[in-house]
């Protein structure tokens, strides 16, 4: 867990930049600020993201293999060494007053000359039957998690996608037997997952179908197909994508896409002068943590540019 002093906290203070959000974009931002030898602070929902719970990371340049645990550890490492405090929050307003903009959650207040919204994203939920009611009972959207609860079991996993393999490939370390349900013809992981998948012989993947309900008691028992055939299942993990987090960009007028991702330029702004955002909540064609960070960075150059142009007097 990541812990700071909040009592050491200034709430009165106006920050150079408050930076919304707990994953490597958000952490890659707040390095760079205060490398740029700005004032910032973190302020997230769950330090670490949504990589925090991916098994394995295999794709950051410099660092061949590595968990998505162990990666937001080495940024939570260089956050502290360079003293950024991060405090654990739900920012809920933003409202610009004078010269500078006040965010307000449930219990604080904080005010800040320029604000990176990077909050990331949330798993999709398929929205059948059974699927809320055995919500911690059998249904899971993060194997890394839930997984070693299934030791000897068999699970499906739900979705097509290269975080679906990834998945798949992790449970299929304990499991009895792991099924991919997808409802397209071919699954859209990268090559050398898809092999990794092919070749593994407790993988086994169903093409061409859709889940309509979850049935169980206490816990998962199947799962009926759209073809209305009920398959007996003990853990269904559903990786069908996710959505971005701009309710609060929404609220404050910043411009969203018609797919709910903000809209930015090559500079990490928004259309609203001082607030920028980055990463999976942003409007960039691909999502990844490197890619993440990169737009986090830009959006902190842009932030001290901006912040420099206002010529504060401390």
């Amino acid at each position: 867990m990541f812990n700071i002093d909040i009592e050491g906290i200034d709430f009165d203070k106006t920050y150079d930049l408050i930076v919304l959000g707990g994953g490597p974009t958000a952490i890659g931002c707040a390095i760079y600020a205060a490398r740029f030898a700005m004032d910032v602070l973190v302020v997230g929902k769950t330090f670490g993201g949504l990589i925090a719970t991916t098994h394995i990371v295999e794709n950051y340049p410099g660092i061949t293999s590595i968990s998505g645990q162990g990666l937001i550890d080495m940024f939570r490492d260089h956050m502290n060494s360079l003293s950024i405090p991060y405090i654990s929050d739900e920012i809920r307003s933003i409202e610009k007053v004078d010269d500078h903009f006040e965010l307000r959650s449930f219990f604080q207040k904080f005010k800040a000359y320029s604000v990176c919204i990077s909050t990331g994203s949330e798993r999709k939920k398929l929205g059948i039957p059974g699927e809320e009611e055995f919500a911690g009972r059998g249904v899971s959207y993060c194997a890394t998690c839930d997984g070693p609860f299934y030791k000897d079991k068999n699970v499906c996993v739900i979705g097509g996608s290269d975080s679906a393999a990834k998945e798949a490939l992790f449970l299929s370390q304990n499991t009895k037997k792991v099924y991919i349900i997808y409802r397209g013809e071919e699954i859209r992981a990268e090559p050398i997952n898809k092999k990794r998948v092919h070749d593994n012989e407790k993988i086994e993947i169903i093409y061409n179908t859709n889940i309509t309900k979850i049935n169980g008691d206490t816990t998962v028992k199947s799962v009926v197909f759209d073809n209305g055939k009920e398959f007996k299942i003990d853990g269904v993990f559903i990786e069908i994508g996710s959505v971005p987090n701009s309710d609060l960009a929404k609220r404050i007028g910043v411009e969203i896409n018609e797919k709910g991702e903000i809209k930015i330029n090559r500079k990490s702004e928004t259309n609203i002068p001082g607030i920028f955002a980055a990463g999976d909540v942003a409007d960039a064609p691909f999502k990844q943590a490197i890619t993440g960070v990169s737009e986090g960075v830009i959006a902190a150059y842009s932030a001290f540019d901006y912040v420099k142009e206002m010529n504060i007097e401390y």
